[in-house]
């Protein structure tokens, strides 16, 4: 196996980060001595997140065995996802940060899965994968993301399942999203529907659009990280990868 030199976009601060909450993991645990020390795991999850290596690879690139590998980026992956806020809590803090109103969008994880798998099959995309909600502030920045259902499951039910649409409406916050979730009701606000329609809703939805753009580059954030673009091992993991990721994402923008 041929080894060269690589960089992963990043900033130090993130690295520092992840360093950090592995660091204080292994105190909380005893753990015994590792052949990585934080900072060395930390960087391999990184890798491994960012640039979709796979685990014989990453691991060959830090010298450690594929299994070693797994292990290291499960554990960290399971500590991030852990900080991910509770839809209540992220509400509130919207609310307390004064947004005029939210984005909810849902994106499709693809897995590899074969053509048998039927309920991971998604008509819209035609593709293989995993449903998951994000709901975003004006910006862009990623405010929650839901757990991961098969990716024939629609948009609007995926946001009656996990209690979504139930949460906004608590929250009283104005949420805009796409055609998808039409007949969501209460706070969501969707586009028109249907040909020839009036000059007035033609200029309602533009400006739908124009607002709720910004926001549906969370998705765009998301998939930035290449392991999200394919996943390459059981799809029950979208959900975790997609809330640490979410996590990391945050912390790059406003620490990085």
């Amino acid at each position: 196996m041929l080894f060269y030199r690589a960089a992963v976009d990043l900033s130090s601060h993130t690295l520092n980060y992840v360093a950090g909450i592995i660091r204080r993991h292994r105190k909380a645990i005893r753990s015994p001595w590792r052949r990585l020390n934080p900072g060395r795991q930390a960087l391999l999850v990184l890798v491994y997140l960012r640039k979709g290596e796979t685990f014989h690879m990453a691991g060959a690139g830090f010298g450690v065995s594929t299994t070693t590998a797994w292990r290291h980026v499960e554990e960290t992956v399971m500590l991030l996802s852990a900080r991910s806020p509770k839809l209540d809590r992220a509400l509130s803090k919207a609310r307390h940060d004064k947004l005029h109103y939210l984005v909810l969008d849902g994106t499709l994880i693809r897995t590899d899965r074969i053509k048998a798998d039927r309920p991971y099959f998604s008509g819209k995309h035609r593709v293989h994968g995993m449903n998951v909600q994000v709901i975003a502030s004006p910006d862009g920045t990623i405010v929650w993301t839901s757990g991961a259902l098969p990716g024939s499951t629609h948009d609007l039910s995926a946001a009656r399942i996990w209690g979504v649409l139930r949460a906004l409406g608590q929250a009283g916050i104005l949420v805009l999203a796409d055609k998808g979730y039409q007949g969501a009701g209460g706070v969501v606000v969707t586009p028109y529907r249907g040909k020839g329609k009036p000059e007035s809703q033609k200029r309602a939805n533009r400006a739908h659009a124009r607002l709720r753009g910004p926001g549906e580059r969370a998705n765009a954030q998301l998939k930035n990280w290449a392991v999200l673009r394919k996943l390459r091992c059981s799809p029950c993991k979208a959900g975790p990868l997609c809330k640490a990721i979410a996590v990391l994402q945050n912390y790059e923008t406003t620490r990085g």
